[in-house]
C-alpha cells in the first residue's frame, strides 16, 4: 500500500473510531523500507515484496506498517532515512547493499534485512554467510563465476568484442570490487578495459561519452545509483553503439543488451520471507544470508538489431528471457 492510500485509509477508519484507530495502527509491527534507488525503478522488486508478504499474513495498514522512503541513488539520503526509521523504532529495516553500512552506523539493535547485496562478507556486512553476526542479514548476489560468465557471454555474442568498458560508482566499495575484479579478468582474456568510474548521476553521461566508438560492450555493476539511472545508461550506451551487460534482466526490459544473474525480483520476494521470520521473533544472527540458486540469461533482440549484432540460434535456445 502506498502513502496515499495508507491516508486514505487512515482518515476512512479514524471518522468512526478515531481513538481505537489511532491505537491499532500504533501497535502495528513496523517495516522501514530504505529504498536506495528510485520508487520507478524499484516498482516491480516492490511488488514482489507486497505480495509475498500479503501471502504471508502481512497486509499494509492492517497487520503492519510499511514505511517506504526513497533515496533515489543519492548516498547521503542512506544515513538520514536510517535515522529516521531509528527514531520510529521500526521493528525492521528492509534494503539493499549500498544502504547497509549506513543503516549499520545508525543501529546496531533494529534487524537489517538487504534484499541484494554483493559480497556481503567483504563488504562488512555480515561476519560469514552461515553465521552473520550482529543485526544484518539477507541475501547475497554473489556466485563465484558469474562475473567472468558474463564476460564469456559477452565474448559469444560479439565475436570481435576486443575493448571492454566497466560503469561503476567508485563511491559503493562492492561494486568498486566488482569493478577491479571484471578489469582483471578481461585484461587476462588480453581485452582492452577502459575504466569508467562514476560518483553521481551527473558523471554518467561524459563517462559514456568517453568510450563512444571505441568500446564495443559496457559491463555495468549494479548499485543503487546506476539503477536509478538504468534508462539514461542504456540510451546513451544504444546512442554510442555500445553494448549494455548487466546483472539482472529487469534491466534488460529498461533497454539494456543482455543480463545474466540472479533475479531481483525474486530476491525481494524471497527477503520477505526474511522480514517474517524477523517479525516472528528471529534475529538475524541465526538466519543465514541465501545465495543465488536461479541464475537468468536474457537478451533484448531489439537492442541487438538496433547495434548490429545477430545472436546465435544455439545462444538464444539457452536464454531464460527473449525479448522481441
Amino acid at each position: 500500500m502506498r502513502r496515499r492510500d495508507l491516508i486514505g485509509l487512515i482518515s476512512g477508519v479514524l471518522v468512526g473510531h478515531p481513538l481505537a484507530a489511532l491505537a491499532q495502527l500504533a501497535n502495528l509491527p513496523t517495516i522501514g523500507f530504505l529504498g536506495a534507488g528510485s520508487e520507478t525503478a524499484w516498482e516491480p522488486m516492490v511488488t514482489a515484496f507486497d505480495e509475498r508478504l500479503r501471502e504471508l499474513g502481512w497486509i499494509d495498514g492492517r497487520t503492519i506498517t510499511i514505511v517506504y522512503r526513497w533515496a533515489e541513488g543519492k548516498s547521503d539520503r542512506f544515513s538520514e532515512i536510517a535515522t529516521e526509521f531509528v527514531q520510529r523504532k521500526v521493528d525492521v529495516i528492509l534494503t539493499v547493499g549500498s544502504a547497509v553500512a549506513a543503516a549499520k552506523q545508525a543501529t546496531t539493535t533494529i534487524p537489517i534485512i538487504f534484499a541484494a547485496a554483493l559480497d556481503p562478507v567483504a563488504s562488512g556486512f555480515v561476519d560469514s554467510l552461515a553465521r552473520p553476526g550482529g543485526n544484518v542479514t539477507g541475501l547475497s548476489l554473489e556466485s563465484s563465476d558469474i562475473a567472468p560468465k558474463r564476460i564469456e557471454i559477452l565474448r559469444e555474442v560479439i565475436p570481435n568484442l576486443q575493448h571492454l568498458a566497466v560503469l561503476a560508482n567508485a563511491g559503493y566499495p562492492g561494486a568498486a570490487r566488482e569493478s577491479a575484479a571484471i578489469q582483471a579478468t578481461a585484461r587476462g582474456l588480453g581485452l582492452v578495459v577502459s575504466a569508467l568510474d562514476i560518483y553521481r548521476a551527473e558523471d554518467i553521461a561524459p563517462a559514456i561519452e568517453l568510450i563512444r566508438d571505441r568500446a564495443k560492450a559496457l559491463y555495468v555493476c549494479t548499485d543503487s545509483l546506476v539503477v536509478s539511472n538504468v534508462r539514461h545508461i542504456n540510451e546513451l550506451a544504444l546512442h554510442g553503439h555500445v553494448a549494455t551487460m548487466w546483472g539482472s534482466r529487469e534491466y534488460v526490459h529498461a533497454g539494456g543488451f543482455i543480463s545474466y544473474g540472479p533475479n531481483e525480483v525474486d530476491q525481494f520476494r524471497l527477503a520477505a520471507d526474511y522480514v517474517n521470520k524477523i517479525l516472528k521473533g528471529s534475529k538475524p544472527v541465526d538466519i543465514p544470508v541465501a545465495q543465488p540458486t536461479k541464475i537468468d540469461l536474457a537478451v533484448n533482440l531489439k537492442i541487438a538489431e538496433a547495434l548490429g549484432l545477430t545472436i546465435p540460434e544455439t545462444f538464444l535456445v539457452r536464454a531464460d528471457e527473449v525479448i522481441e
